[in-house]
Order: C-alpha cells, then structure tokens, then sequence
C-alpha cells in the first residue's frame, strides 16, 4: 500500500499531479483546489490511497487526513466509485461534508456531477454517525472567520508558488479573513481568490514607485 508520497512536482494539471519520488513518476489523482497548491519544481508531501481495479492501479492524493479519511468513507458508499467520491471533494471541503451530513443535507451532494439523488440520500444515511461536525464548520462563530491550518497553509503555499514572499502571503490570507464568510475562509479557492485581490493592489503600488 502506498499511504503517502514526498517529491518533487515533474507536472501538475487539472486533476492530475505527476511527483518525483526517487527518480519514480508517480501519477496521482487530486481535485483541482489541491492541484492549485501545487508548484512544478517544488517539493509537495501527499497522503495517498491506492484504488486496486481488475485492469488498473490508481492513486488518490489528499493534502490532509480529514480528506483521505472522508475518501475513504464516501467509496464505502454503494454506488460511489472512487472519481465520484473525488469529485465531492472537489465540490466541498471535508468540513462542509460533515455539516451536510449532520444536517442529513442530500441536495448539498446533488449538486456534483454524477451524484444523483439517490445516492445522495444513500450518501447521507451510510455516513451517518461516522463523521461529526465541528462547531466551527456551521459559520456560527462571530468575528473573523477561522479557516483549518490546512486550508490556510494551502492558500499561503499556492501565493508563494506565484512568487509572493512568505510574510507577504500571510499577512494577505489575514487580511483577507477579516471580510470572508465561513464557506469562503474553508474553501483553498475562495478563500485565495480573496487573498490575491488584497495582494493585487499591494503589488500594483509597489511597482509604480
């Protein structure tokens, strides 16, 4: 079993990531948010599970273990192969998937494509009690939002993969939760596109002195 890979990024597109792995290529499956964090040259850490099919052999790579363990539930599901379940965390982080669970939230699954409403219901009743949400996942809590460490180290690592220093790009992601809603500081994409339009003037100022 292959539970983690650390390398070299060979290439990285869409939803597939090839990692250097002692002068191996190995090509990994992730969702697209994770492929954004990534940076060909650098040097990425991904936990893995390996899908055994009769004609085939496939990786899956997660930044976290909340999304490798929520993988993991989802191809548990009747009827939820591994791209589909993939595909839901490309659709939601794996807090937003323990709310809709908790919530017994089917239309929240519905909407990734090749998720139809049975087995959204089937989804929802199968992970039942197997995941808990986590008060923070509700956007109840007042003030500024609070993103996991996970999202904001990917959000910070995908700024200094465009070239923004270190303190820059957190002082950015800072900023940035000060005006985010909760789904927006748990979501890497949101949450970086609100971070690149606080850096975008900052830059623009910079370069005209």
């Amino acid at each position: 079993m292959i539970s983690a890979l650390r390398g070299s990024v060979l290439s990285v597109a869409g939803g597939n990531a090839v990692i250097d792995v002692g002068g191996v290529g190995f090509s990994v499956a992730v969702t697209p948010r994770h492929a954004l964090t990534m940076r060909v040259g650098a040097e990425t850490t991904v936990l893995t599970t390996l899908i055994v099919r009769e004609d085939s052999l496939s990786l899956f790579g997660f930044p976290d273990q909340d999304s490798l363990d929520i993988f993991s539930l989802l191809v548990g599901v009747t009827g939820v192969g591994p791209k589909s379940a993939l595909g839901v965390l490309a659709e939601m982080t794996p807090g937003e998937v323990a709310l809709a669970v908790a919530r017994e939230d089917d239309a929240a699954f519905r909407k990734v494509t090749g998720i139809g409403p049975k087995t959204a219901k089937l989804i929802v009743v199968s992970m039942a009690g197997k995941i808990a949400a986590r008060p923070q996942d509700s956007g109840a809590t007042a003030g500024k939002a609070s993103p996991s460490r996970v999202v904001r180290d990917n959000v910070e690592r995908a700024l200094v993969g465009l070239g923004w220093p270190e303190r820059n790009a957190a002082a950015a992601v800072d900023d940035a939760l000060e005006s985010a809603s909760a789904a927006d500081a748990a979501n890497v994409q949101s949450l970086l596109r609100l971070a690149l339009a606080v850096l975008g003037p900052a830059q623009n100022t910079g370069g005209s002195r």
